[in-house]
């Protein structure tokens, strides 16, 4: 699907899903190099910048996890930058770009728009939203590490576990879509003063600006996970402990018990106390004073 806006001298073709014919449409109006025109059809794995004569050539993954429509985290976004025009091709529905045509269409109209005088300005703005969205998303990651804090300090320990878990993959997914952005970014930075002019560089700083930012963010959210995994696993570890500590105080609980039954159950001749008048409630009162014993020593060294 191909959608067009324009806005005086400036024009930006928007490709979801892009067909054969539309591409080899694209490449005979802006001159796309062939080798451009096919990576087009189909998602590419690395990211990367290629300067040609008359445009850029950017190829950036974002990760996505609250509003999503394929299969994937992530989608890619590539980036055709002329002087005069700007191509973006995507595989599904990128919502902040939808959002952000709606804005510039209506923008365009009432020619609200100040977008420079290149197309590099234009997909400063593009970009500069693209990241904002990710800011979001990790926002949303924020919200799924306070509701684990609240239910580890709630006792669900064991539940969260898993939880901690799926969050710790999201974030490494995370982390791996934009793990090369810093480098593709650098790039850019050079690439695009030299097709641009140094002026535009101070915009190209903003767009790894917001990168950094997306960076630390990412960075903050890991160590918050890292805390809450330690808090929980240690939590799980005194529960434990204190499971273990009840069976043990059982065991040695019963263990004189079990003997003093045993003693008394011998099939031995002169057997002490066996025979003798209210037998079975002296033997009674033994093993009651024998764990009475047990519970005041336990007491004593404050085991209960």
């Amino acid at each position: 699907m191909v959608s067009r806006y324009t806005y005086k001298k400036i024009t930006w073709v928007d490709l979801e899903s892009p067909t054969q014919e539309e591409v080899k449409t694209l490449m005979k109006e802006f001159d796309i190099h062939p080798v451009v025109a096919n990576e087009l059809l189909s998602p590419t794995m690395r990211p990367k910048v290629d300067l040609y004569h008359n445009f850029i050539y950017l190829i950036l993954h974002f990760p996505v996890f609250q509003h999503h429509h394929g299969d994937k985290n992530q989608q890619e976004v590539d980036f055709i930058i002329g002087k005069d025009f700007i191509i973006t091709a995507h595989y599904e529905m990128i919502d902040p770009l939808h959002e952000f045509s709606k804005i510039f269409e209506v923008n365009s109209i009432i020619e609200k728009s100040h977008i420079g005088t290149h197309a590099g300005f234009l997909f400063y703005y593009i970009i500069r939203e693209l990241y904002r969205s990710l800011s979001r998303e990790l926002e949303y990651m924020d919200t799924a590490l306070a509701n684990i804090e609240d239910r580890i300090f709630e006792g669900q320990e064991k539940e969260m576990v898993k939880a901690i878990s799926l969050v710790n993959r999201d974030l490494l997914d995370f982390k791996q879509s934009i793990r090369l952005h810093n480098e593709v970014l650098a790039s850019l930075e050079s690439a695009g003063t030299r097709f641009f002019d140094e002026k535009f560089s101070h915009y190209l700083k903003a767009v790894s600006g917001e990168y950094h930012k997306i960076a630390s963010q990412l960075e903050g959210n890991r160590e918050t996970l890292f805390e809450l995994r330690k808090t929980n696993d240690s939590l799980l570890t005194t529960n434990q402990n204190e499971t273990m500590k009840a069976l043990m105080l059982v065991s040695f609980v019963t263990f004189p018990l079990t003997l003093i039954a045993a003693v008394f159950g011998m099939n031995v001749e002169d057997m002490p106390i066996i025979g003798a008048p209210n037998d079975f409630w002296i033997i009674l009162g033994i093993m009651a004073s024998a764990v009475t014993v047990m519970f005041s020593y336990f007491k004593y060294k404050r085991w209960l």
